[in-house]
């Protein structure tokens, strides 16, 4: 159950509109988090700001590699909104989660995601020399931009237990299906 009340859509889905539109990103849905988030504008401005910086991301990885290094930081968090979403990105793209198969461009940037989710102070050079050998300066801080906002949508998923979407049901890890029923 979640720590605090969701906004009804009708309240919150203006303020979150205005903030995507703001930020440059298209209007959405009325999620879980961002009726959450929508009790404070300063809190959903800066949590949304995944948005440009996916954006920036975006324009050095393809969707598939966003896609991986998102959800691989949701995973190793244990986050079940965040992992459900980016779990069902690939299982609409035709992959199976549990058995991804990754190049080693894709292998070095779901190792960092990982890293960054569980012990960011003690990210190796060896991770670190791998990601430098195919991304730039300006590209390495934007990425790790992206991977702390991701991380930190994932520890207020987490703390206020923010519940899952009902649209994210059917992507849920089967674990997760199994832990929440008990």
């Amino acid at each position: 159950m979640s720590r605090i009340d969701l906004l009804p859509e009708e309240t919150a889905g203006p303020l979150i509109n205005a903030t995507l539109e703001r930020l440059g990103a298209e209007p959405g849905s009325a999620t879980n988090m961002k009726r959450i988030l929508a009790h404070s504008p300063v809190a959903l401005q800066a949590l949304l700001e995944w948005y440009p910086l996916s954006s920036a991301v975006g324009s050095f990885l393809s969707h598939r590699e966003t896609t991986l290094f998102t959800h691989a930081i949701s995973a190793q968090s244990d986050c079940l909104v965040c992992a459900s979403f980016f779990r069902r990105w690939l299982i609409e793209a035709g992959e199976d989660p549990e058995n991804l198969q990754l190049n080693t461009r894709e292998a070095a940037l779901v190792t960092f995601g990982r890293k960054l989710a569980a012990d960011s102070n003690n990210v190796d050079d060896l991770i670190f020399a791998q990601l430098a050998a195919f991304l730039t300066p300006p590209q390495l801080v934007e990425l790790v931009a992206f991977g702390t906002l991701m991380l930190a949508t994932n520890v207020f998923n987490n703390v206020l237990r923010v519940p899952l979407d009902r649209y994210l049901e059917p992507f849920r890890r089967p674990e997760s299906a199994e832990v929440a029923r008990g």
